[in-house]
């Protein structure tokens, strides 16, 4: 990414903001501020805020123990420091606020980040300011990825591949789920993933992967198992999100049926998916493959999440989304069955929206693949 790409972010959400009817916006800790500064903390004791104003530089609120993360900056900041007296912390916002002149007026907060305990410094710092969310302006940005952020996607599905084919040979009867998890997630950090994974994998036998989002525990694996592992790593905190079905040895003949029918649904939803269409066009044309193959009750999520500096994140691929799809979105298909207490199948791509269509970024089979008992993969 180059110097001036956060400044470039920062420029744009500034000509937005006017528009919105919002003086400011306010980010703590997670990939909203990162977008914007390139700066990475984590949630802590200690708050930590990002204003970006509508005019001038951007104010960060921090501890002096981070100092050090705001030195040599490729573009202006304005940064207020605070000790360990957290009776002085008030006293800091106040100052912060007041040099992002929001004494009053209407500030942007992203109500799934902002914590309860910066809410209540910014409102005892100005007790006149308005609140609003502000979380489609900061989404409406960030769902469209420039270059630099789909070569990052691609190498964290180049990365989650290979982690993934280089254990498939290593699965045996009589090993756990989490055994298997364990090896994996080894893997991805020996094939280059971020330590911060976008989520811990799945990875479900039998009858445990009819639970969409499974965890892996003390089941063993045996012949005629349903084998489902949901997956991804982190690029430079870029994200994929894989989902393969294996079978070891032969599998009941529905289970193979149902495999078939969630492929075909997986290839429906990529056709549909193409500049222009809203995300719901895309949920329809994949239910409407399991639904009209006598399976649509077995389908219980939506198809697909936007993906990206998170796992999750829009636009969300389900009947209830209109977001008209643009070059440059990227999200997943991931239809499943699930039959419970017997096993369930899930097939899930990271596709890019392009000019005249989709491409998949994930290049893995979609077939069933098959572990034979004597650990060898065909």
């Amino acid at each position: 990414m180059s110097e001036n790409q956060h400044l470039k972010r920062q420029q744009r959400i500034q000509a937005l903001l006017g528009k919105a009817g919002l003086q400011a916006v306010a980010l703590n800790p997670g990939p909203d501020l990162t977008y914007f500064s390139g700066l990475e903390f984590h949630l802590m004791e200690r708050p930590v805020l990002l204003i970006l104003p509508g005019d001038g530089p951007s104010v960060l609120i921090l501890p002096e123990l981070e100092s050090a993360k705001v030195d040599d900056l490729p573009y202006p900041i304005r940064p207020f420091f605070f000790n360990e007296d957290p009776g002085t912390w008030v006293g800091i916002f106040q100052a912060a606020l007041q040099e992002a002149g929001l004494s009053s007026g209407k500030l942007g907060l992203i109500p799934r980040r902002l914590r309860v305990l910066e809410l209540n410094y910014l409102q005892s710092a100005a007790p006149d300011l308005e609140f609003e969310s502000a979380q489609d302006l900061i989404s409406q940005m960030r769902m469209i990825k420039d270059g630099s952020e789909l070569a990052k996607m691609g190498e964290a599905v180049r990365i989650a591949e290979c982690a993934l084919t280089g254990i498939l040979s290593s699965l045996k009867p009589g090993q756990t789920e989490k055994e298997v998890a364990a090896r994996l997630v080894g893997r991805l950090l020996a094939q280059g993933s971020d330590p911060a994974l976008p989520f811990f994998p799945i990875v479900s036998f039998g009858e445990n992967s009819a639970n969409p989002h499974a965890s892996p525990g003390e089941r063993v694996l045996k012949e005629g198992d349903l084998v489902l592992i949901d997956w991804g790593a982190a690029y430079q905190r870029y994200c994929s999100d894989i989902t393969r079905v294996f079978a070891l040895g032969d599998l009941h003949p529905e289970l193979d049926k149902i495999a078939l029918f969630v492929a075909e649904a997986n290839t429906a939803g990529r056709e549909a998916a193409k500049p222009g269409v809203p995300a719901s066009a895309v949920d329809r044309a994949v239910r409407q493959v399991i639904s009209e193959a006598g399976y649509g009750d077995y389908f219980t999520h939506r198809t697909g999440h936007g993906l990206g500096g998170e796992a999750h994140e829009e636009p969300y691929i389900s009947e209830f989304d209109q977001t008209i799809l643009k070059p440059g979105m990227t999200f997943t298909i991931e239809p499943g069955i699930y039959l419970p207490g017997r096993g369930g199948v899930r097939i899930e791509d990271d596709v890019l929206i392009t000019e005249d269509g989709c491409r998949s970024l994930t290049e893995l089979s979609r077939e069933l693949g098959q572990l034979l008992p004597d650990d060898s993969m065909i």
